[in-house]
């Protein structure tokens, strides 16, 4: 399958900082909402590579004892859930070997979608895996190309795959990062101006990274593009021509913190006028607009105003407990909503509440909290949706369920309203949605609420599987 080595993740490299390691941990402890299931950091010094990696959150793995064992002016650094395969430390990242073109260590964010199909190619030739990642692919990759230098060898390796990826790679002497050609994952470049009076060059999934230690937005590494920073300085190229743009719109939607800015947009702002939007195309008569914290706050933030009703955070969120979306397993999930929310049961009991989320994935989670809002003594509860209707599960590296799972694509709006016990529900229009994000050129993927990828390999695969099966 398609998913099989799929992963949402978050990716951190740096070039030219005396304590690359500690801001990497800075900048990896910013992303950790990107995943909790393992993080790592490789340090070059003096053209070696060490790397520290294990299970569990950024926090508690680099502690002060195991970042002094990581001393280099270049790092890069990985936070990690899996969307399928082993939850095991085989798996973590960065992957980091040495081979012909020495010491290198490599992290990605995405989904290469073809990666099953280099694997199999990869290992008829002798190839011999550790892990069920498609970031041990880039690896083999490169380290089998004749090309005579890394960049050729990275660049000769990129050509080769298909689907999505931001990819940030370390070897003893430079930073290489590189974008797939759709920029379907994010990944912002940005400096750091030292007090030796020299430059810093960082890169991130998102720009809460810099915003920790102290370095600027510059901009984004394009799509298409190869981005290496060494000491002769800072080479960009596009090692292969853009493709359509299709930068994912769940980044805006959910996933990015609403701090950072994305694609080269501010999330909060995205999110503030999906909210506006929604106010206008699906209006509730309410007492108060609520948020599901936290990824639903700017968006009720904007449905509030434009509705001239007030806002009110009626659900407390328990900041200690992960997000339900990316756990792993549904019993988990289910847990969560209780351990992670509660609700302020004064400013709803009596009220007419609009509840504001970002999705409905599964249903059971939106279920579970529209029952405790009522519990609350809410005498009426109006779902409302920042996103159209999920329907089809993303293939670029976004931990949404088998198309079987999702309640959008196998019940109507009136059926889901059933299922999850609201007065009401609506979901924001598509067409909202892109002018939310400003995308007047059409450069977002929407193939989540449409089924439409853009990428033929994934096409192809969903049309196989749609097939009926013939019997014996």
């Amino acid at each position: 399958m398609l998913d099989k080595f799929k992963d949402e993740c978050g990716v951190f490299a740096i070039y030219g900082q005396p304590d690359a390691a500690q801001c990497t941990y800075y900048g990896l402890y910013a992303l950790q909402h990107r995943g909790q299931e393992s993080a790592g950091i490789a340090v070059a010094n003096h053209g070696d590579i060490t790397c520290k990696k294990s299970m569990g959150e950024v926090s508690s793995i680099f502690t002060p004892s195991v970042l002094a064992q990581l001393s280099g002016s270049s790092a890069i650094g990985h936070t990690r859930y899996s969307t399928a395969g082993d939850t095991v430390l085989l798996n973590a990242q960065p992957f980091n070997v040495i081979c012909n073109k020495g010491p290198i260590a490599v992290a990605h964010n995405g989904n290469i979608t073809n990666a099953a199909a280099l694997r199999e190619m990869l290992e008829d030739e002798g190839s011999i895996f550790q892990a069920t990642s498609d970031t041990e692919v880039i690896l083999h990759l490169v380290a089998r190309s004749r090309e005579k230098t890394l960049a050729g060898a990275l660049r000769e390796a990129l050509l080769a795959l298909e689907g999505a990826f931001s990819l940030v790679m370390l070897a003893g002497d430079r930073v290489l990062v590189a974008r797939d050609p759709h920029g379907f994952r994010p990944l912002a470049m940005g400096q750091m101006e030292l007090e030796n009076g020299t430059t810093a060059h960082v890169f991130a999934s998102e720009t809460c990274a810099f915003d920790l230690i102290g370095a600027t937005y510059v901009n984004d590494v394009e799509p298409g593009e190869m981005v290496i920073v060494g000491p002769e300085g800072v080479t960009r190229e596009h090692y292969t021509p853009v493709r359509d743009t299709a930068h994912c719109v769940f980044e805006h939607v959910y996933f990015s913190r609403p701090d950072s800015t994305v694609f080269g947009r501010p999330v909060a702002q995205s999110r503030e006028m999906m909210g506006r939007l929604l106010a206008r195309h699906t209006p509730a008569p309410a007492d108060v607009v609520v948020p599901v914290p936290d990824s639903g706050v700017f968006a009720a933030l904007g449905f509030a105003a434009e509705a001239n009703i007030p806002f009110r955070h009626g659900l407390i969120r328990n900041h200690y407990v992960g997000r339900t979306f990316i756990e792993p397993s549904q019993a988990i999930r289910d847990l969560s909503v209780k351990l992670k929310l509660n609700p302020v049961r004064h400013l709803l009991e009596g009220k007419s509440v609009v509840l504001i989320d970002d999705s409905i994935v599964r249903g059971t989670t939106s279920r579970k909290i529209v029952r405790m809002v009522r519990e609350a003594g809410a005498r009426e509860v109006h779902m409302r949706i920042s996103c159209p209707p999920t329907i089809s599960p993303c293939f670029y590296g976004v931990d949404t369920p088998n198309k079987g799972d999702l309640i959008a694509a196998n019940s109507s709006v009136e059926e889901t309203r059933k299922f999850i016990g609201a007065d009401s529900l609506a979901y924001l229009p598509i067409g909202a949605l892109r002018e939310s994000v400003d995308d007047q050129n059409l450069n977002y993927c929407y193939a989540c609420y449409t089924g439409n990828y853009p990428t033929q390999l994934v096409n192809i695969e969903e049309l196989m599987a749609s097939k009926p099966k013939r019997g014996k």
